[in-house]
């Protein structure tokens, strides 16, 4: 279990006592201690001085708004964070003029345009040319797609499952896990809930989470398998028989439609 709480604006007081105690209340459990990403800072400053060492970042000064002015959005990475090669090539004295202005750095990754493939458990081939993305962020945090990789690295994992949203980071994070020369898992982008308006499940769409809900977490379980074809209309499996089911290759390819109105 990996708490990723880097970004600490988005972190409220309870939200991980929450999320664990819904875990637990569907019938989940994990292996080992939880781990923190925000009591992993050396691990993380550890991988961005040894990519240094290794002449691979460079500073970057700009902002959001700027990369998004000199930027068009390749697949399904928005303009925002597709960057340019604005800094890459900056000379010593420009450097000074950008840091006596006060504003900050970020550090990028020199990717040198590479294109990075690799093979979906669930959408098969995918490929695509990685930008120089963000490592540290301009207040100093480590970027999400170094932290987990070095702690996927860390933590043993061998097989990467998430939101098919995700995708896109992926051959990011490969070519992380080979410059800092890190095991490379493999990866499974399973289809998202969707709400009725086709965009991610999101508190925006009414009562999602089970405390919201009223409802019991084996019927909320119940519709989950349901979407997953491993349950007919009114059955309630255990963990265990799901378990017993469970069969990566029948997994659904498409979204799954929720709305407020859904009953389990």
């Amino acid at each position: 279990m990996r708490m990723e709480d880097l970004d600490r604006s988005r972190v409220r007081p309870g939200i991980e006592e929450e999320q664990l105690a819904d875990l637990r209340a569907l019938g989940l459990d994990w292996d080992g201690p939880i781990v923190r990403q925000s009591e992993r800072m050396e691990l993380y400053e550890e991988a961005i001085a040894r990519l240094d060492d290794g002449d691979l970042l460079y500073p970057c000064y700009c902002t959001r708004a700027e990369i998004r002015a000199a930027a068009s959005a390749p697949h399904g990475i928005s303009a925002a964070d597709s960057y340019p090669g604005t800094c890459r090539e900056l000379s010593r004295t420009e450097r000074a003029e950008r840091e006596a202005t006060g504003r900050p750095p970020a550090l990028r990754v020199r990717s040198e345009d590479a294109c990075v493939g690799f093979e979906d458990r669930l959408l098969g081939r995918f490929e695509e040319e990685v930008d120089d993305f963000v490592v540290r962020r301009n207040d100093g945090t480590p970027a999400y797609q170094l932290a987990v990789v070095v702690d996927d690295a860390a933590q043993g994992i061998g097989e990467v499952v998430r939101g098919a949203d995700l995708v896109d980071s992926t051959p990011r994070q490969i070519l992380l896990a080979r410059l800092l020369g890190l095991h490379e898992p493999a990866y499974a982008h399973v289809p998202l809930v969707l709400g009725p308006d086709g965009r991610r499940l999101a508190k925006r769409h009414g009562a999602v989470t089970l405390s919201d809900r009223g409802e019991g977490p084996e019927e909320v379980r119940a519709w989950m398998v349901r979407s997953l074809g491993l349950a007919e209309a009114g059955e309630m499996p255990t963990a265990d028989e799901l378990l017993a089911r469970f069969d990566p290759d029948l997994l659904p390819r498409e979204p799954t439609v929720w709305s407020p109105d859904t009953r389990v």
